[in-house]
């Protein structure tokens, strides 16, 4: 037929879509990566670590490891195994078709630019941002989405939160162990949060409040010195000295492509049972993609070991099934 009909297909080239090329390669299904498009925010190549600085907390880097860095070695080895990396954004997939048919950007017209046997989604969750313009400049340097990568680096400094929920006052209390003053911003006058993490966080002496006030401005040159906030009631605005800013307003998991024919938790990521399988025979997720509880490099390495394991052994049955099913017919 002329077709590229792949053994493998792994969509996303983060720590769960590397470390699962690097398993799959290594049992020579010669795997193909669609890495993404440096453009997209949503599955840029490398993931959410192309976009920090020092990595402490993954192991074998004793002196800790710049994130990009990180994933550049694990993209060689990948390689070096016979992956095949191929930088494209997939726009379409389809499931029901066997073998799995998937479309790139700009190759829609011609049918699937590639089919597969199996496929792995490792296409990760990106952490919803206030958008603004430095904000997107200090990401790394002051700015960050995640306290338990970070929070180490702000040992005794003045710290921000943003956000009202659980998630932000789980990040505030974790962050009190190392700032030397947490500051938690919301725009409303009370929180999301539940009940028992608000008790919490209202206890601790390091925990301040600014309500009904939002981050308008990120202020610094090389490192963040500072925010501006306004008050939304009144629109005064004041600036508050803070060396790290946190912002804890969500997170998106990257599942556009599989709605409707995956089934999707109420939050959106997708659900995977036994392991790392879909409902799908043959699909298979990994990574911040289906995991909206850990969201580590480490756990999502892991899990697309997991990922790579349970396509391999997919792969070794259905080929057993299909010589029976020769032999049967001969």
């Amino acid at each position: 037929m002329g077709e590229d009909v792949r053994n493998v297909v792994i969509l996303g080239s983060g720590p769960a879509g590397l470390t699962a090329a690097i398993y799959t390669a290594r049992a020579d299904l010669r795997p193909l990566v669609v890495e993404g498009e440096p453009s997209s925010t949503s599955d840029q190549p490398g993931g959410q670590l192309m976009l920090t600085t020092d990595v402490e907390n993954f192991p074998g880097f004793p002196e800790g490891v710049l994130g990009p860095q990180l994933m550049t070695d694990m993209r060689a080895q990948a390689e070096r195994f016979g992956a095949d990396m191929r930088t494209a954004k997939a726009v379409s997939v389809d499931l029901s078709s066997t073998p799995i048919g998937i479309w790139f950007a700009g190759e829609e017209a011609s049918g699937p630019s590639v089919r597969t046997r199996s496929l792995i989604i490792a296409t990760g969750a990106r952490s919803l941002m206030l958008g603004l313009p430095n904000e997107a400049r200090l990401l790394g340097y002051g700015v960050s989405t995640c306290a338990t990568c970070d929070g180490f680096f702000f040992r005794d400094r003045p710290i921000a939160v943003v956000g009202g929920g659980d998630s932000a006052l789980e990040e505030a209390l974790f962050l009190t162990k190392f700032g030397r003053s947490v500051t938690v911003i919301h725009r409303r006058k009370e929180l999301r949060a539940s009940k028992i993490m608000q008790d919490r966080a209202f206890r601790n002496e390091k925990i301040d409040f600014r309500w009904d006030s939002v981050v308008t401005d990120v202020l610094g040159g090389d490192r963040l010195e500072g925010i501006v906030l306004e008050e939304v009631n009144t629109g005064e605005t004041t600036t508050l000295a803070v060396e790290g800013l946190f912002v804890a307003i969500g997170h998106v998991p990257n599942t556009d492509l599989f709605v409707g024919q995956l089934e999707l938790d109420p939050a959106g990521y997708l659900v995977t049972r036994d392991g790392t399988k879909t409902a799908v025979p043959g699909v298979f997720a990994c990574g911040d993609v289906q995991d909206h509880t850990y969201r580590q490099a480490i756990t999502a390495a892991g899990s697309g070991c997991m990922a790579a394991i349970d396509a391999e052994r997919y792969l070794a049955d259905l080929e057993s099934h299909e010589a029976l099913a020769a032999e049967t017919a001969v």
